[in-house]
């Protein structure tokens, strides 16, 4: 759309700007060797990109215009560029800003998609969330960063697939898509578990691994607030999961002799959401690789 060219664009150019400067002040393209002007002005400018708070709005509107697959390249592909920057400046940001940026979105993630019906809205601030949660690891340690985006690559790519294959445009769909998927949407509610940070599943090893890196450097105050700000988000990750499994289309007729759907494929999502599911077991090798 219109829009997200225009924020791209912006944003682009802003790095483009910061990336002049530095070279002018430092004299060379270097990106890990920036001054903290252009640093400033990178990091918003990656912030936009990544539709991180407060700079967030653009992002739901985005998704919510869009295809399912297209919102999934919104969520996932698009994003490892920006991280990428991120990553390589990441030794001249100020990491109390990054923590700050983390818990806003983590905040503004959780409590934007509490009134959300369509999925892509709610899957629009799970992103947003998610990304709080990716920004905090990233002041924390780089390597567990690596590790929260894989991890979050394979939810939403797994939490995706479901949704456009039984075309669940708002939560009511994914109520009424019950006898036309049943093996989806049970897979589907493992996955939002995932997301939510459930254990024993995968989406509780990133939060984990957060947690105790920010309890090892006595930042108590902060690892209470990031994981209160996840509660809403898991509210709505529930709300998702017991429309799917415990609630049943209504019934306009009293005969007991039902239309049999033609079932859905699952194509492709069985290993990823197996990967949702059982990685939690791996997470030393995983954490110590990365």
């Amino acid at each position: 759309t219109t829009k997200y060219f225009l924020i791209q664009a912006s944003a682009a150019t802003m790095i483009l700007y910061a990336s002049t400067v530095n070279a002018w002040q430092t004299g060379q393209w270097s990106i890990p060797n920036s001054s903290c002007t252009t640093t400033l002005l990178m990091t918003t400018a990656i912030m936009l990109k990544l539709g991180l708070a407060p700079v967030h709005i653009w992002y739901p509107q985005v998704m919510q215009g869009t295809t399912m697959y297209t919102a999934l390249t919104i969520s996932t592909w698009q994003k490892l560029a920006p991280l990428a920057l991120l990553y390589m400046t990441h030794n001249h940001l100020n990491h109390t800003v990054l923590l700050l940026t983390g818990l806003l979105s983590a905040l503004t993630g959780g409590w934007g998609g509490l009134n959300q019906t369509q999925t892509r809205m709610i899957m629009a601030f799970s992103s947003i969330a998610h990304m709080g949660w990716m920004i905090t690891a990233l002041a924390l340690n780089p390597s567990l960063a690596t590790l929260t985006m894989l991890m979050y690559i394979i939810m939403t790519t797994a939490m995706f697939a479901p949704l456009a294959i039984t075309n669940a445009k708002t939560i009511m769909d994914i109520a009424t898509t019950w006898p036309m998927s049943p093996a989806i949407l049970t897979t589907t509610m493992i996955t939002l578990m995932s997301l939510g940070g459930l254990p024993p599943l995968t989406g509780f090893m990133p939060k984990w691994l957060v947690l105790k890196d920010l309890l090892w450097t006595n930042m108590a105050l902060m690892a209470t607030l990031l994981l209160l700000s996840s509660l809403p988000s898991l509210f709505f990750y529930i709300r998702l999961a017991y429309l799917t499994m415990l609630t049943a289309a209504p019934t306009t007729t009293a005969t007991h002799h039902q239309w049999r759907f033609k079932p859905k494929h699952t194509t492709n999502t069985t290993a990823l959401i197996m990967a949702t599911a059982m990685l939690l077991p791996l997470t030393p090798s995983l954490y110590n690789s990365t």
